[in-house]
């Protein structure tokens, strides 16, 4: 190899560490500004405690999103773990419930075994439970009960469960009980058909996603280290949807942000996205603590939009201002009291089971 040679590969090879170091010093300024930036900007009323007003709201009414009204109510699946128990307070609404009894006490296992079937047929839907000091609990692998429960969740994002299915649930828990020697004491169908229907309208009418856009100027795309950078100064981070989402201490969605092209993150190649516009994204019904929620939501869109120098819009691409922020808030206080009105807090165990 000729001294020629020689030179060019070793010029070559400046050029490629000086175009890694370049790269790595500007990751490492960006992750710099964004902490200084939501350090003295975005104190999150959840993480830290602080209940601060919500920064200025906008003119135009911005669109809350409504899966509700569209496939049935269908959603993606659920990000936090759905509860398999029978939660507390409204559950002759939420579930049909059969009490399971005999004339003496009957082993866990007898009873685990003889739901093994059951249990697979319908799904996370069904679950059995038996009475200890005064609670139900699921099933344990030992010991002995004097009373058990078996239970269909009746409402769900899909709707209300058929009567057929309603039908076909009591009749094989009949049969698992009678197998077993034990009783069941199954109430009327039609009532408890009627109490579903009136909590899913509710939840119906409830389910809804509020959306902001951050969304660079005049055809350029904002720099995925500094997206990334921002987004985890506060505390958010990629989930198994592509999004960076903001989980409480319980495992429980605040919000989330997203490429608005629908194109997933991911964090081996966030160096290399360039997504032209980003959305927030609150979860209504499934995020806790509505109002806090929303206001820090409201500042982390704020202050994202000024750190990336983009602007902030609504679905129909209108700016935000203080008035169409408030106006949301508004709307989130009537949603979350007609919820509540039926026993349903938002970011509740319960609230959870029946948005999924």
């Amino acid at each position: 190899m000729s001294d020629f040679q020689i030179s060019l590969l070793a010029i070559g090879a400046l050029v490629v560490c000086g175009v890694l170091g370049y790269n790595k010093w500007q990751e490492q300024r960006a992750r710099r500004e964004a902490r200084e930036a939501f350090r003295s900007e975005l104190p999150d009323a959840l993480i830290a405690g602080a209940a601060e007003p919500a920064s200025a709201p906008s003119a135009h009414e911005p669109v809350i999103n409504e899966p509700a009204a569209a496939a049935s109510r269908a959603h993606p699946e659920p990000r936090v773990p759905v509860p398999k128990m029978v939660a507390p307070g409204p559950g002759p609404d939420i579930d049909y419930m059969i009490d399971i009894s005999g004339e003496g006490p009957f082993a866990a296992v007898l009873l685990r075994d003889g739901w093994a079937g059951t249990g697979i047929r319908f799904g996370n839907k069904a679950a059995l439970s038996v009475l200890v000091d005064e609670a139900w609990v699921e099933v344990p692998s030992a010991g002995s009960f004097q009373q058990g429960r078996a239970a269909l969740q009746l409402v769900s994002r899909q709707g209300v469960v058929s009567e057929a299915e309603l039908i076909e649930f009591r009749a094989a828990v009949e049969t698992f009980a009678a197998g077993l020697g034990l009783s069941a004491a199954s109430p009327e169908m039609k009532q408890a058909l009627e109490n579903a229907r009136r909590v899913d309208q509710v939840c119906a009418d409830a389910d809804i996603q509020v959306a902001f856009h951050v969304v660079a100027p005049g055809g350029q795309a904002f720099s995925g280290t500094k997206l990334r950078a921002a987004a985890e100064a506060s505390g958010l981070a990629i989930d198994a949807d592509g999004r960076f989402s903001l989980l409480d201490d319980e495992g429980r969605e605040l919000f989330n942000l997203s490429d608005r092209s629908g194109a997933r993150f991911f964090t081996a190649t966030m160096k290399d996205a360039a997504p032209p516009a980003v959305t927030l994204s609150m979860d209504v019904p499934r995020a806790p603590d509505t109002q806090r929620t929303f206001e820090s939501m409201v500042r982390f869109a704020r202050t994202l939009a000024n750190l990336l120098g983009g602007g902030l819009v609504d679905d129909n691409n209108q700016p935000l201002d203080d008035r169409s922020v408030a106006a949301i808030g508004a709307q989130l206080g009537v949603v979350r009291a007609n919820l509540e009105a039926v026993n349903v807090v938002p970011g509740s165990a319960l609230a959870l089971r029946l948005f999924s």
